[in-house]
């Protein structure tokens, strides 16, 4: 399935308005997709999958800061470890480099990292290298029922 086909109804049946926008320069890094969109790259909310187990933890982060998985253990109450790009496009439905904050095939939690809050607007991955949405902060807690945690590495 066209997961950018998934992401959509998903935006809308969260309350979300369909902001989503290709760029055929492409969104796969934090760079091209701020260079794509018109942004800086701390704008790109960047979506990292880890896991414990079989349980799926997702990091929405900005596009300038890498992610502390001790700190994300810290914030889910258990370890996680880097899920590889097989195990997240079959558990998520995503390929690495598309996967958006909602939409997934399989329950996830939702971990938004604080350095996002102040930033506005955001740009999400949509399913696609080539697909983004723009959004906002509180628009990302609201539709991931994310918790909000410094996860960044300092």
């Amino acid at each position: 399935m066209d997961m950018v086909g998934k992401v959509r109804p998903a935006l809308l049946a969260s309350g979300h308005e369909d902001s989503i926008a290709e760029f055929p320069a492409g969104t796969h890094s934090a760079a091209d997709a701020a260079a794509a969109v018109g942004c800086s790259v701390a704008q790109i909310a960047k979506s990292i999958v880890f896991r414990s187990g079989e349980s799926v933890f997702l990091v929405v982060a900005s596009g300038a800061h890498r992610i502390d998985r001790n700190k994300v253990s810290a914030a889910v109450g258990q370890p996680v470890k880097t899920a590889d790009a097989a195990w997240v496009q079959s558990k998520t439905g995503f390929a690495v480099g598309g996967v958006a904050p909602i939409g997934h095939d399989c329950q996830v939690t939702t971990v938004i990292d604080s350095a996002l809050l102040p930033l506005d607007p955001l740009w999400a991955a949509a399913g696609s290298p080539m697909h983004a949405f723009r959004t906002t902060a509180e628009q990302l807690i609201r539709v991931t029922n994310g918790t909000v945690a410094e996860v960044r590495q300092v």
